[in-house]
């Protein structure tokens, strides 16, 4: 497995800066977020679409410091509603349009959350089946959106080389876990995979390196990234918690840097499962604890991520 590095938490950075950092801790690829919910910190998607001058200036910093690009990341809720999910469309053909011209044949993303039927202008999640009507949401939210969606958007990807699409299983979203994913997996077929993210399985109550057995080859990207269920607050209101990802000391779970939230020994676990079911591909750092300094987070989580990967970095 190799060790790549999703470049947000480094915003702070230049292209340069980052790719430097990434060197001397050891990754070989990085992971860039080209807009959406991410502000592209390292990528000017436009400029990079029009431009081959740009286009060179961006892979050489790279290739002067044995780097690649693992992965494009369009993550966003391009089945909004509304004006911002036209607008996440958008971004999505453009990174495929880069990807193409990149030479990128992974795409990172999530699978979208529609609203809650024809006329509504936000999206809808259901997480239950009651009161009844929330199961016609959900029905129509799959047949009549989701579906014919993600038929077209494979199609597209497909004309511009892309390989795989890796869905995030984020909460909020269509696909959430190992059984949403195989529901678009099987009527789409195999151009989508998970990028499987253990942090959101532990805030909803599953298991990741259970969930790694059920999704097998279907996982096609791996973010490394750990949550720590806070003691004393979710024995009080239980996981759900709808409270900012900045008001960590009340929340009753928070994204922390890895080995902050589950040990070295539950990651080498994770980790060791993980080959066992086949992956071999990129373990990609999404670092977001906004309890420390970022490039300290990021080193935190580095060690134990060297540590925890079948994997010899002497």
């Amino acid at each position: 497995m190799r060790m790549s590095l999703v470049t947000d938490c480094l915003d702070f950075m230049s292209l340069e800066e980052v790719a430097n950092t990434a060197v001397s801790l050891g990754y070989d690829t990085l992971e860039f977020a080209c807009g959406n919910w991410s502000k592209a910190p390292h990528v000017d998607l436009d400029s990079l679409l029009e431009s081959s001058i740009e286009r060179d200036k961006f892979v050489s910093v790279l290739k002067e410091r044995n780097l690649s690009i693992e992965a494009l990341n369009c993550s966003g809720n391009q089945l909004a509603p509304n004006e911002e999910g036209r607008e996440h469309q958008i971004v999505v053909e453009k990174t495929f349009r880069l990807a193409e011209l990149l030479g990128v044949k992974t795409i990172n993303m999530m699978s979208g959350l529609p609203g809650g039927g024809p006329g509504e202008t936000t999206a809808n999640w259901i997480t239950t089946s009651w009161p009844p009507v929330n199961v016609e949401i959900l029905n129509w939210q799959w047949n009549e959106v989701a579906l014919p969606y993600w038929e077209d958007n494979v199609k597209r990807a497909k004309e511009h080389g892309i390989e795989r699409i890796a869905l995030e299983n984020h909460g909020s979203q269509l696909v959430y876990n190992p059984e949403t994913l195989f529901k678009l997996r099987n009527h789409v077929g195999d151009m989508i995979g998970m990028n499987f993210d253990p942090s959101h399985l532990m805030w909803m109550g599953g298991d990741p390196i259970k969930a790694l057995r059920t999704l097998g080859t279907a996982i096609y990207h791996v973010h490394a990234k750990d949550t720590r269920i806070e003691r004393g607050l979710v024995d009080i209101d239980g996981v759900l918690d709808t409270k900012t990802i900045d008001n960590f000391i009340n929340r009753s779970w928070n994204y922390v840097a890895l080995g902050h939230g589950h040990d070295v020994s539950w990651w080498k676990e994770f980790f060791s499962v993980l080959s066992m079911v086949g992956y071999d591909g990129t373990v990609s750092l999404e670092m977001e604890d906004l309890t420390m300094d970022p490039l300290v987070a990021l080193k935190k989580s580095t060690s134990v991520l060297k540590e925890a990967l079948p994997k010899d970095f002497d």
